[in-house]
């Protein structure tokens, strides 16, 4: 092995200088940020007993709460994955006036903090709102204080993910391949269903779970237009707040726990999902 080989091969196993220490200090923080508080949150609830911790999760109110968080979730990140993909492909397939204002406007969720953006949906689908007095008025929907707010408000906070999941991969996507079934005579259907969503699929599955994973945690945005009704509108986040007020710490962790185990299992589904179809393309 020569000297320059023999410098190339140390320079690749040492690709950080000072690794040991990087890794040491990044460990660190990932234990006090995130390992220590997930720590606390899994013990915390056991003080109870373990019949404390089942009554505390099979209360009707706990379980309205849960079916609302996750059920609503899910339906917005299922709801955005046809919304985004659309999204994304207007911006990254058409050039038109406004497309640069389109593309920023998609961000603003993320800069956007979570109180005002819920302000400002209740201010819209409220009944005596911009969108929620005329609906009202012309077909009796209230939006506002309904479940069907809560799902308004977890697509406005899902979609961007969705978009911005999908837009980097349609970017470098060329079009050979659609060009490549157009002229063996395939329609656009077809182009659509059999080249561009399997590449796509593992984006789709990448924007669908980071939705998914904002939406079921959401709370500035979904307590102004839900209108935090027990039994009804009252979603899983709030009710740890309400416990928390209540002095009850044990059954506030309780929930948080059961929202971090189910919220778990659903995004390493997913991972597996991917994983499994990014080797089938290979």
């Amino acid at each position: 092995m020569s000297a320059t080989t023999a410098l190339r091969s140390g320079s690749a196993r040492r690709a950080l200088p000072g690794l040991g220490l990087s890794l040491g200090v990044t460990l660190s923080w990932l234990g006090l940020i995130v390992l220590i508080p997930l720590a606390a949150l899994v013990i915390k609830p056991w003080s109870l007993g373990l019949a404390g911790v089942t009554a505390v999760l099979m209360d009707d109110r706990v379980q309205a709460a849960f079916r609302l968080s996750f059920g609503a979730a899910l339906l917005a990140a299922i709801i955005s994955l046809p919304l985004g993909l659309l999204f994304a492909w207007v911006i990254t397939r058409y050039r038109f006036p406004g497309r640069r204002l389109l593309d920023a406007l998609v961000d603003l969720p993320f800069a956007l903090p979570t109180a005002v953006a819920g302000l400002a949906l209740t201010a819209l689908f409220a009944n005596n709102g911009w969108l929620g007095g005329p609906l009202a008025e012309a077909f009796g929907w209230q939006i506002a204080y309904r479940p069907v707010g809560v799902l308004i408000a977890l697509i406005f906070v899902a979609l961007p993910f969705m978009i911005r999941s999908v837009e980097p991969v349609l970017r470098d996507l060329t079009l050979e391949g659609e060009e490549a079934a157009a002229t063996l005579g395939a329609t656009r259907a077809q182009t659509l269903r059999r080249v561009v969503l399997p590449a796509l699929a593992p984006a789709l599955i990448t924007g669908f779970g980071l939705g998914f994973g904002r939406a079921v945690g959401e709370y500035g945005s979904v307590i102004f237009i839900a209108g935090n009704m027990p039994m009804s509108t009252e979603i899983a986040p709030l009710l740890i707040v309400v416990k928390l007020e209540q002095y009850d710490d044990a059954g506030a962790a309780a929930v948080g726990l059961a929202m971090l185990v189910l919220a778990f299992v659903i995004l390493l589904a997913l991972n597996v999902l991917q994983r499994r179809l990014r080797r089938g393309r290979a």
